[in-house]
């Protein structure tokens, strides 16, 4: 691996403006409490009304305390222990970074396009702008010819490609199955939309992150390097991302937020299994890969 003093710079401005963020979230409380509207297209919608959130639905802006609690617990610690093994020269803690910043980055974007505004959306954007490029960073950072030498004959590639293949299978089944054909055939607008004008979280799994997994797992099939790369990097994003949707469901649990049991069981289960199938995987990932000699002794 390449070492970038601007990479390491720029998790740094990461981590510092997350922890605002996501505290600031926490936090703000101005005594307000949720009510009731009637959209632009006639949906009946309940507001959180209440911090930094008020003016998000209920179910956003409770999962949103969820999310930042999970951000400020479990992300920044993990990018900061990732970015030292990385100074240090660490092969694993590159995957971790990079993995870490996709995280992110897709969090970050989230927060830009989708959370109504408040006071913080220029510092939301300005995660979305240092975690894009800082993640550009990273994953340039590797020696894609030397890579697939790093990792340990005994690396079990195939469970590897079919978890990409499932995770992208899953997406687009709970995306597309559960939520946006049955409400395209049906001539009505999908209930998740509420009062936002689109659904950017599903524009960015299904033109992001499903291609990502598919690709991953295709030219990890064929032993290709950057399929180790993409794989790895898609693997470990699936369990920072899949913490941030525990964390998520968890606050809209302890809010109450009125789930169906349908929602309850093919959002917050299918995640969550897939969040402990991924960080099995991400262990056995890092006890399959060689660090370079003289790797975490500077």
């Amino acid at each position: 691996m390449r070492r970038s003093n601007t990479l390491i710079g720029l998790c740094a401005l990461i981590a510092v403006m997350a922890l605002i963020a996501a505290a600031g979230g926490l936090i703000s409380r101005d005594g307000g409490s949720v009510y009731t509207v009637t959209s632009l297209r006639g949906q009946s919608v309940q507001i959180f009304g209440q911090g930094l959130y008020a003016y998000d639905t209920y179910l956003i802006g409770a999962g949103n305390r969820g999310t930042d609690a999970a951000v400020l617990f479990v992300e920044i610690p993990l990018l900061i222990a990732a970015t030292l093994l990385y100074r240090r020269g660490s092969l694993r803690g590159g995957l971790l970074l990079t993995g870490s910043l996709g995280c992110f980055l897709y969090y970050y974007a989230s927060m830009a396009l989708v959370t109504a505004y408040n006071s913080l959306f220029l510092l939301y954007v300005a995660l979305f702008a240092a975690s894009l490029y800082a993640f550009l960073l990273a994953i340039t950072s590797f020696d894609l010819a030397a890579l697939p030498a790093r990792f340990s004959p005994r690396f079990p590639r195939r469970g590897f490609v079919i978890f990409l293949f499932a995770i992208g299978a899953l997406l687009l089944v709970v995306w597309l199955g559960l939520s946006l054909l049955p409400a395209l055939l049906a001539g009505k607008i999908p209930g998740e939309l509420a009062t936002y004008t689109t659904l950017a979280t599903y524009a960015l799994d299904l033109a992001i992150i499903v291609p990502a997994a598919f690709i991953a797992g295709g030219l990890l099939a064929q032993r290709r390097p950057f399929g180790y790369l993409l794989g790895a990097t898609m693997t470990i994003l699936n369990v920072t991302i899949g913490l941030l949707l525990m964390g998520q469901g968890a606050a809209q649990l302890i809010a109450k937020v009125p789930l169906p049991i349908g929602a309850i069981l093919g959002f917050m289960v299918s995640f969550a299994i897939s969040t402990l199938v991924a960080t099995a995987l991400t262990i056995v990932l890092l006890r399959n890969v060689t660090e370079p000699i003289g790797a975490g002794t500077s």
